[in-house]
């Protein structure tokens, strides 16, 4: 849904700029949850129809191009040479799109904690901003995140709550406030989070509505959407253990995760270590139930996706064989894929390591 630009500015920016006390962040979270423009998107992105991308030979999207994000990724991406961009997966992280209407550059990402927030908003608007007229407003959409507090409780509460108190409220809190700091100017479209992102079983337990969404670059439209095996890729097991390994490794500490490479729409996935660490506890949780790791790997048990186990399963059987990071990444070097006639991604080898 396309909102008024001038009157939607006016009224968003009073509260991403105001002064509202000590608890802002929470405080401009549940003004926003309550504007009726963002209440009519939510709606309205909420009756969508769920697109699924796929490779496979009979789906309408093999012919477009896209680049799909993991958790804790970003990548932004030019509409002359990507059709898509897109994450899903989410439960109680947020996928976040920044668009610059005129320029027509979209960053995505998947941000899952809030002590990424504020290094993961210059890693997105670095190639997205307009730094020579700041003053132009940049289009964003948030989706994800649920009420995973209480059955019980609104996001009306929100603020009451302790600060600690699950996961989803204190991201979508986190980004708000990130957003209402900068000196950048942000027209929000979408805000499709917690108790607009809820549905409830018949034991009052909440659950994800949507876990992800897809950009149409040419205009910027926002859906729904869930990817399947074949198009999330590439990479997708070294992509999905850098998500875990990057909370040991320093280099990516406050940061998300270089994924691509927008000027040559190749894939470069950024080297990332793991210890010995990883693979003992692979060797510790390989022989869980499936209950058991949801329990243990998961921030939301009940809410995940039927391929969850199936991928820490596929995960933990890497790190088991392939302990050492450096066999993933030779002389400390990104793993470079690059898109073959066909949709699919094929990886190169660098000249200076085959050398």
């Amino acid at each position: 849904m396309c909102l008024d630009p001038v009157s939607f500015i006016v009224d968003t920016q009073l509260m991403l700029t105001g002064k509202l006390g000590r608890n802002e962040g929470m405080d401009t979270l549940v003004a926003l949850m309550e504007h009726p423009l963002l209440v009519s998107a939510s709606e309205s992105f909420r009756s969508m129809q769920e697109k699924r991308i796929s490779l496979s030979e009979n789906s309408c999207s093999k012919s477009s191009k896209w680049v799909y994000l993991f958790q804790s990724e970003f990548a932004t991406v030019d509409p002359a040479l990507v059709d898509l961009v897109g994450t899903d997966e989410a439960t109680t992280c947020v996928g976040i799109a920044i668009r610059n209407s005129k320029s027509g550059m979209i960053s995505v990402a998947h941000m899952d904690i809030p002590r990424v927030v504020d290094g993961g908003l210059n890693q997105m608007l670095s190639l997205v901003a307009d730094h020579e007229d700041s003053d132009a407003p940049l289009d964003v959409h948030l989706v994800g995140g649920f009420d995973d507090i209480s059955s019980q409780q609104s996001y009306l509460d929100a603020k009451r709550r302790i600060k600690s108190e699950g996961y989803s409220y204190p991201l979508c809190a986190k980004i708000v406030d990130a957003l209402r700091n900068r000196s950048e100017k942000f027209q929000i479209q979408t805000l499709h989070v917690l108790g607009h992102n809820t549905k409830w079983d018949s034991e009052g337990i909440g659950y994800p509505i949507f876990h992800g969404f897809v950009v149409e670059t040419s205009n910027g439209s926002i859906s729904p959407a869930s990817f399947d095996g074949t198009s999330r890729c590439p990479d997708d097991i070294i992509r999905r253990i850098r998500v875990t390994a990057s909370f040991e490794d320093p280099n990516w500490r406050g940061k998300l995760l270089d994924t691509y490479d927008t000027s040559t729409d190749q894939f470069v996935i950024a080297p990332c270590a793991w210890s010995i660490r990883q693979k003992n506890i692979a060797l510790a949780l390989q022989n869980l139930s499936d209950e058991e790791i949801l329990l243990s790997c998961s921030s939301s048990p009940s809410a995940e996706g039927p391929d969850f186990v199936d991928n820490e399963r596929r995960k933990w059987n890497y790190l088991i064989r392939h302990p050492d990071w450096r066999e993933a990444f030779p002389s400390k070097a990104p793993r470079l894929f690059q898109r073959t006639a066909h949709g699919a991604w094929a990886q190169t080898v660098r000249d200076d390591i085959q050398n």
